[in-house]
């Protein structure tokens, strides 16, 4: 449970902060093509140092835990299912029982109880590419707003990427405070604590921030243009400070403090211990693929309105329109998520213990795989990867 430590996530984040502020100066105001390079020469000077430390560092999974066995346990499953023309037909209560060998299969009780404990997080992991396009928001629309907002302050032109800091400052402030609540919640007896409770509130905070991006987007649009320079482009931009964007920044980060170190902590803990690894992996995998998906919806918001609401010149355009249909989609996502989170059919899949799995001590009632979603004060939100 070290590996989850909330200090190791505040740490990530400060060292975020710094990272913006400093590398999005130098290549603003000083030179773009050094704002490159330090990247490049830091990322070259991690990996000499990982290859010098790789004896102290290299760790060897069992061979019954490997993404091939996984992924091998699912493909014999769908072969069986394939030929014999059944899914749950056979005695057999869920479809990925056929790859055991009493069933036929070539894989045994403990690795296909493994992968099934991981296949039902699966939906856990689906509700997350939503959430993931409106955190991708802050690289893409948001960036395009602050870009076309006045940057001057106070004579200084701020950089651009700045403002990524005003969404890491919740994440700094909000971390100690929601672990040190968890720790006061675990140490009282009889107390219970979900873990979807803190997911539910930052995916609403994320489609908040969505929403008030929206009507910023058409606040920024009443006051009248000037002319800015950055990076040696001079620009027509709104006159608007760009610290009237701060509430959407803040929002956002909000969210992040919330649903990102339950989600890594839920992927961790709610499987056995050999597949660990791999829960993460698929973690990491669905949100990159909001990313990706995030891409998809502007690509074809902006076909679709040609040009309209994801516009090349924002004070010409309708950007607010895209950020309210996004945020309409994120609400949809959250209420789908605390469907599925709290329903009967769904819960009753994840009751009973599975290979590897150690009783708690706390409340030995209580059952830990209950639920995929719902957890005991044990799960500490703010532990995370």
């Amino acid at each position: 449970s070290s590996h989850f430590k909330w200090m190791f996530y505040w740490l990530v984040n400060l060292n975020s902060a710094v990272v913006f502020v400093s590398i999005s100066y130098i290549q603003q105001s000083v030179a773009r093509n050094l704002g490159f390079l330090i990247p490049f020469v830091s990322v070259l000077m991690a990996m000499i140092t990982i290859h010098m430390v790789r004896g102290e560092m290299i760790y060897k999974p069992k061979t019954e835990s490997s993404l091939l066995t996984t992924f091998g346990v699912i493909t014999s499953a769908l072969k069986t299912c394939c030929v014999r023309y059944r899914c749950l037909s056979g005695g057999v209560t869920n479809w990925l029982d056929h790859a055991k060998e009493n069933y036929g299969g070539r894989y045994s009780e403990a690795q296909v109880e493994s992968t099934k404990s991981l296949a039902r997080l699966f939906p856990l992991f689906a509700f997350q590419i939503l959430y993931r396009t409106c955190i991708m928001q802050i690289p893409s629309g948001y960036y395009l707003q602050t870009m076309n907002s006045n940057l001057n302050f106070s004579g200084f032109v701020l950089p651009i990427a700045a403002m990524n800091v005003i969404s890491i400052v919740p994440l700094l402030i909000l971390v100690p405070i929601l672990e040190c609540i968890n720790s006061c919640l675990f140490s009282s007896k009889g107390s219970r604590h979900s873990l979807t409770i803190y997911i539910v509130a930052g995916q609403l905070c994320a489609a908040l921030s969505v929403m008030v991006a929206g009507f910023s987007e058409m606040h920024r649009k009443r006051f009248p243009q000037v002319e800015q320079t950055l990076s040696k482009e001079v620009l027509l931009v709104s006159s608007m400070p760009c610290f009237h964007l701060a509430p959407q920044y803040i929002l956002l980060g909000v969210a992040e403090a919330l649903v990102t170190p339950c989600c890594s902590l839920l992927s961790f803990r709610l499987v056995p211990e050999r597949i660990r690894g791999i829960s993460m992996h698929f973690l990491t995998l669905f949100n990159g693929a909001g990313c990706f998906i995030g891409a998809f919806i502007v690509q074809t918001v902006h076909t679709g309105s040609r040009g309209n609401w994801f516009p090349h010149l924002l004070h010409e355009g309708k950007l607010e329109r895209f950020f309210f249909f996004l945020a309409s989609l994120m609400m949809a996502n959250t209420l789908g998520f605390w469907t599925i989170a709290h329903s009967q059919e769904y819960t009753k899949e994840f009751r009973g213990s599975l290979p590897e799995a150690k009783p708690l001590q706390h409340q030995k009632a209580i059952k830990f795989y209950d639920s995929v979603l719902d957890c005991s004060p044990i799960l500490s939100p703010m532990e995370t990867t």
